[in-house]
């Protein structure tokens, strides 16, 4: 007899739901974040659960990597795309729990990626990579209003990211508070600066290289950081069956709901990945200040609307030509593009 068994995942527990090929409830219980405790209760079943299905929360990595070292067949659950019955009365973990093991067994659970444990600790890393960039723009920002405020000129970005020369502390020398809040600004500034640069380091000598990255690399806009980051969350690009799909997938199609021209609601913005968002953008920004095809793309583009619009739509054009890269391992060519 086939069973099959899902788990409704919180942040300090779960609850599993076991059914069988009638759709019969076998077993529920609410269990803590164990893994010996969900090992042990899954154990009496091993033989006939077919397949565990694991809600993609925020926690879910865990859970996933060891039902598979148990060799249990994982499924991810992609929450965006489950749709549960509007007019039901009442719905708690349990429900939840046994209306994914109910779409398991019907074969129609959408599924989300699950990211091999070998390559997903580097891929994580890369993101406390833009963690620390993010800390340390707001660190720049807050240290420029303080120069700007106290000394009438604006420095320039560059220049407090500067390590061999501090070109702080002598523009706020005349007040001891000022000089004060101004230091400690440039010292952890300059120490984000040291942490970026040995992940940076790291994350070059661990991840291995596709042939993806080269192509990448002949992108306007895409340095190496921005396509470390589109390999490393990309992953296989065969998972994307259509340009459409990887487009959506990086938050760069509209979300917009629409009939007879007319605007009828929106879609969730945030279903896709943001750090695939974000490196479009930055490399759309980039392409526009340097290279001469893209910059007048986004102008024709901004003649038509507005500065935000021609952004987007330029990062929705780099976005799908990473694509065709990717899958067809090409370099980038401008004249298909920019047209």
């Amino acid at each position: 007899m086939k069973l099959y068994a899902a788990f409704d995942l919180h942040s300090s527990n779960s609850y599993l739901g076991i059914i069988d090929e009638s759709g019969s409830r076998v077993f529920k219980k609410k269990l803590p974040n164990d893994p010996e405790v969900v090992c042990k209760m899954l154990d009496p079943y091993r033989n006939e659960i077919s397949g565990i299905v694991v809600e993609s929360t925020y926690n879910w990595y865990w859970m996933v990597d060891k039902l598979m070292e148990q060799g249990y067949a994982v499924h991810l659950a992609n929450p965006s795309a489950i749709k549960k019955y509007t007019g039901l009365k009442h719905c708690d973990d349990q429900d939840d729990a046994f209306w994914l093991a109910q779409m398991l067994k019907l074969d129609i659970l959408p599924e989300g990626y699950i990211y091999p444990k070998e390559i997903r600790a580097v891929r994580d890393l890369l993101r406390k990579r833009g963690h620390l960039v993010r800390l340390r723009t707001s660190l720049i920002i807050s240290l420029q209003h303080i120069i700007s405020r106290n000394c009438g000129i604006k420095i320039d970005v560059n220049d407090i990211k500067r390590l061999k020369e501090d070109t702080v502390s002598p523009l706020l020398k005349d007040s001891k508070d000022v000089a004060l809040a101004g230091t400690i600004s440039k010292e952890t500034v300059d120490f984000l600066t040291r942490k970026i640069r040995d992940i940076e380091s790291v994350v070059k000598e661990r991840v291995e290289l596709q042939e993806s990255y080269r192509y990448l690399l002949t992108v306007p806009g895409i340095g190496k950081i921005l396509a470390l980051t589109i390999m490393l969350e990309t992953g296989p690009i065969s998972r994307f069956h259509q340009v459409g799909n990887y487009t959506s997938y990086c938050r760069k199609v509209s979300s917009k709901w629409t009939s007879n021209g007319k605007i009828k609601g929106k879609g969730n913005k945030k279903n896709g990945n943001r750090y695939l968002a974000w490196a479009f953008s930055e490399a759309a920004e980039l392409a526009r200040r340097h290279d001469p095809l893209a910059r007048a793309y986004y102008n024709r583009k901004l003649a038509k609307s507005n500065r935000m619009v021609a952004h987007n739509a330029l990062a929705h054009k780099l976005a799908r030509a990473s694509y065709y890269i990717m899958r067809d391992r090409v370099s980038f060519m401008s004249e298909r593009l920019f047209v």
